[in-house]
């Protein structure tokens, strides 16, 4: 199978290099004489370094370990008898350019076939070119072959991928905000009461100890406050209460995706521009009975549209191209719904063949009491989808932690597309 190249019988005669090198050495040998002594020096001292043969001590070459018979001693003096050595042996030869492979072989395996049905080719008879003389035998085009399963994205992740494509072939622009948020953004820049049961252990996460951030800037604050104790310049009585700015300051994980618009709205986190397209799709963390559709961490894509002409009219017609886009539904549904930070408000859902109908998201119009101390004036209209909901819908599962699956069926074959 295989023949020594020129490089190959040298060694034979004389020696591998590595093996010359060591025998040099003796005790120890300065690297600049050894250089002279022997050729091929550089590979000899790579290899003898690898065998752990030899080390060097500041430019002093060293023995080190007890030498035997490498692999490529043993295969090198193999070739030479006419024998083929072990695969792994042969390999290493041929990467060190020692011995080639025996094109006499080559031709003789390839005559062994002329005259026979085969149903592949070989390489010799492709080098050959003796592939020509063989009989092919007829290959089946209608035969089902063997299922390939190539790398992709894993099909949550996919779906998170093509909403933010999508909205961005649209023409917004995303958001993005810390995951540890302060309550003032996540409630009360919403003019979410700051005794709304919302805001409860029960029904959001909190940070031990005594966590606080920094508020934004002092007309800001004033402004919330003023919207929460008595409505501010709104026309609204607010929530009658004594504002706290300390609660207001407190960290927390983010509860929902809201949390980041009015970071932009109040040019906090950036600029917004009117008119204007902005979304975010983060993560979320709520505490929650986990079963089949709540999870206690969960994606939200949340965004607004803000112009001088938008109405409730407009906002019901966005939700349902978008999610009649995205998701494929049969049809869907409005149906009114209270969050504290829009009015009038809406809940969309939509219709799956198997799951029935699915709620989807939250929506509405900002109010004023949150708009106004922001120093915005246009009206915004905003949204919230459930993602983890959405790609339950898409991918048509019924089991929210399935999204997480590590099912290699599932995961092969499902698709979003």
């Amino acid at each position: 199978m295989y023949q020594l190249t020129d490089e190959g019988k040298k060694y034979l005669k004389k020696g591998l290099p590595e093996r010359r090198l060591y025998e040099l050495v003796k005790d120890a040998i300065p690297i600049k004489d050894a250089q002279k002594m022997i050729d091929d020096f550089s590979i000899g001292l790579m290899w003898a370094k690898k065998n752990g043969w030899v080390k060097i001590e500041k430019g002093i070459i060293v023995r080190e370990g007890v030498v035997s018979d490498t692999d490529a001693e043993k295969g090198l003096k193999l070739v030479s008898e006419g024998k083929t050595p072990p695969d792994k042996i042969a390999s290493l030869l041929l990467d060190r350019n020692i011995i080639k492979k025996d094109k006499t072989t080559a031709l003789t395996a390839a005559r062994e076939l002329i005259g026979k049905s085969i149903t592949a080719l070989t390489p010799e008879l492709i080098k050959t070119g003796l592939w020509k003389e063989v009989n092919m035998k007829p290959y089946n085009v209608e035969a089902a072959g063997k299922t390939i399963y190539p790398g992709k994205r894993q099909p949550y992740a996919a779906f998170i991928n093509e909403i933010k494509n999508k909205l961005l072939e649209l023409g917004f622009v995303e958001m993005t905000g810390p995951t540890i948020e302060l309550e003032f953004w996540n409630f009360d820049s919403l003019f979410q009461a700051q005794n709304h049961p919302s805001r409860s252990w029960t029904e959001t996460y909190s940070i031990k100890g005594e966590g606080k951030g920094t508020l934004p800037k002092d007309s800001i604050i004033k402004n919330v406050r003023s919207a929460h104790e008595n409505g501010g310049n709104t026309g609204s009585t607010g929530w009658g209460y004594k504002w706290d700015e300390k609660k207001a300051s407190k960290i927390m994980p983010r509860a929902h995706d809201t949390a980041i618009s009015p970071r932009y709205l109040s040019g906090h986190s950036g600029n917004v521009k009117v008119p204007g397209k902005y979304f975010s799709l983060v993560r979320c963390y709520r505490p929650d009975v986990i079963d089949a559709t709540h999870g206690v961490e969960f994606n939200q894509c949340g965004g607004f549209i803000i112009d001088e002409n938008l109405s409730f009219r407009n906002l019901l017609g966005v939700l349902k191209d978008f999610v009649m886009d995205v998701t494929e539904a049969e049809d869907v549904k409005f149906y009114p719904d209270y969050y504290p930070f829009t009015e009038p408000s809406v809940q969309i859902s939509a219709k799956h063949p198997e799951l029935g109908w699915v709620e989807l998201a939250g929506a509405g119009v900002f109010r004023p009491e949150l708009t106004e101390p922001l120093g915005v004036k246009q009206p915004v209209i905003a949204w919230g989808f459930g993602i983890d909901r959405l790609a339950m819908y898409k991918l048509g599962i019924k089991d929210i932690r399935y999204l997480f699956s590590d099912n290699i069926k599932w995961l092969r074959e499902k698709t979003v597309m």
